[in-house]
């Protein structure tokens, strides 16, 4: 199935260009007719092809696919349309979560904030552990918690389904974004202040830390852009 994911998702497969059949795709990668199946059909759940019975699968436009889906993330962000697609991200995250932020201000019990505080801790702490790629992957998993744990203080259900989902397929999307380099400086003081207006209460605070947060995360894409010009050059 990868590598059908990512002939769609690079264009080398475009909307409307037919797939092969079942059998030709278990001659292809020599398995059975029953994990050929399974495989378009996976490509239908993630929105990238539609499966006809009795005639052939067809690739669909883009605004059909799960942009959520881990494996449609990992593949579009090894294509020429990654930088557009993490300005996407970080817009989502812009329209959720500030105002997420402002109504955690409001509404957050003292465990709500002990729980937050605990989250913010855990960041400090992965920063400590050994090894780059083991740093880097605990880093990300508190981090995400930290914003999880923020939406949950909303006491809006429905948001927190939401952003864990998203939250959970992105993890890997945060990894061209990451500046190891800054996080102490720059990541843990920004995430120190909305927990500090939170915890005070203050919602017009929360909302303006967590824009200036995002803003630091959007000048992180503007210099990974700016990387990937240099680069294809």
């Amino acid at each position: 199935m990868a590598e059908f994911v990512a002939e769609i998702v690079s264009g080398r497969l475009a909307p409307g260009d037919a797939l092969p059949r079942e059998v030709a795709v278990a001659e292809r990668f020599g398995i059975s007719r029953g994990i050929a199946r399974e495989c378009l059909r996976a490509l239908e759940e993630r929105g990238l092809a539609t499966v006809r019975h009795g005639s052939k699968t067809t690739v669909n436009p883009r605004e059909d696919w799960d942009l959520f889906d881990p494996d449609v993330i990992a593949a579009s962000l090894a294509g020429p349309g990654a930088v557009a697609l993490l300005g996407e991200y970080i817009e989502c995250r812009r329209i959720v979560e500030i105002e997420a932020a402002g109504f955690a201000a409001e509404r957050a019990t003292a465990d709500d904030v002990a729980a937050l505080e605990a989250r913010f801790e855990e960041m400090k702490a992965a920063l400590a552990t050994k090894g780059a790629a083991a740093q880097e992957a605990a880093y990300h998993a508190a981090d995400v918690a930290f914003h999880t744990q923020l939406v949950h203080a909303t006491g809006n259900l429905a948001l927190l389904t939401l952003v864990r989902r998203v939250d959970t397929a992105l993890l890997v999307a945060r990894y061209p974004l990451a500046r190891p380099a800054y996080r102490r400086t720059r990541a843990l003081p920004e995430h120190e202040a909305i927990l500090v207006a939170v915890r005070e209460g203050n919602p017009d605070a929360a909302r303006a830390a967590m824009r200036a947060h995002l803003d630091t995360v959007e000048s992180y894409l503007h210099e990974h852009a700016r990387q990937v010009a240099r680069s294809a050059a």
